[in-house]
């Protein structure tokens, strides 16, 4: 039996340079499509393990959305949320309160900006300068933290003034507000229904109450039996009597006499 070689009539030299080139390709071959994939088992391994803790989180989760709803209910009961249109007004007022107790003055405030992105509050954040001694600002920044309003603060700045005597300082603060939970509305295709069962309840009104201004007709009255010749009706089970009716002139006799 002749080889491969053999039949293609090669010489030992282009025998060795057909398997050196064989060789080099089968080689190119794996680095080109099987070396690149020796980690996937462990990439499909790390990915699973991944996936079983993500699962394991979320059903935890899950299992605790009855406390964290219970939770959430009983924040939004604590207090009013605030219109929108008065919350900017509360929300320096309760700044400019917190510093008057605390014995701050408010030099300076800047334009107030909402941030709408919070599926529960909307935050109201304001730059404010003031200018005090150091104790005086530690127990503001202290009740504003401590307090139930919500304020809280995001940056602060502090600088000594000219005479070396009090504090300059400029604080950002934030406020957040309670958001008004949105009103029910029905949905579109049960008012759609309701309309429509009302409208032949109201035709029917319409057609059965009279017009303003025109009163209702009588219900026509029902003719008398008709008399015969002004005699009144003889009563049941007898027959009329005989003769003219009364009131007409006796008939005059035909009779001559001769």
């Amino acid at each position: 039996m002749s080889s491969t070689f053999d039949r293609l009539n090669l010489r030992p030299f282009e025998r060795r340079l057909v398997v050196g080139v064989g060789a080099v390709v089968f080689i190119v071959l794996n680095i080109v499509f099987v070396w690149p994939h020796f980690d996937d088992y462990e990439k499909a391994k790390e990915a699973l393990k991944t996936a079983r803790k993500k699962q394991t989180t979320f059903q935890e989760e899950i299992r605790q959305k009855p406390e964290t709803e219970s939770r959430v209910k009983a924040m939004e009961a604590e207090a009013e949320p605030v219109p929108e249109e008065d919350q900017k007004t509360e929300f320096l007022r309760l700044v400019q309160m917190q510093a008057a107790q605390s014995g701050v003055n408010i030099s300076g405030t800047s334009r107030q900006t909402t941030r709408t992105n919070d599926p529960f509050f909307l935050e109201q954040q304001q730059t404010i300068t003031v200018i005090c001694e150091e104790q005086p600002l530690v127990d503001f920044l202290f009740k504003l933290g401590t307090s139930a309003s919500m304020v809280r603060v995001r940056d602060l700045s502090l600088r000594p003034d000219p005479p070396r005597q009090r504090l300059n300082g400029n604080i950002k603060l934030v406020a957040s507000f309670q958001r008004r939970p949105p009103a029910r509305t029905i949905p579109r295709a049960a008012a759609q229904t309701a309309k429509t069962e009302a409208k032949p309840a109201e035709k029917s009104a319409k057609a059965i109450q009279p017009a303003p201004g025109k009163a209702a007709k009588p219900a026509p009255a029902t003719n008398p039996p008709p008399t015969t010749g002004g005699r009144p009706p003889a009563p049941a089970g007898k027959s009329p009597p005989a003769g003219p009716p009364p009131g007409t002139p006796a008939a005059k006799s035909t009779d001559k006499r001769s």
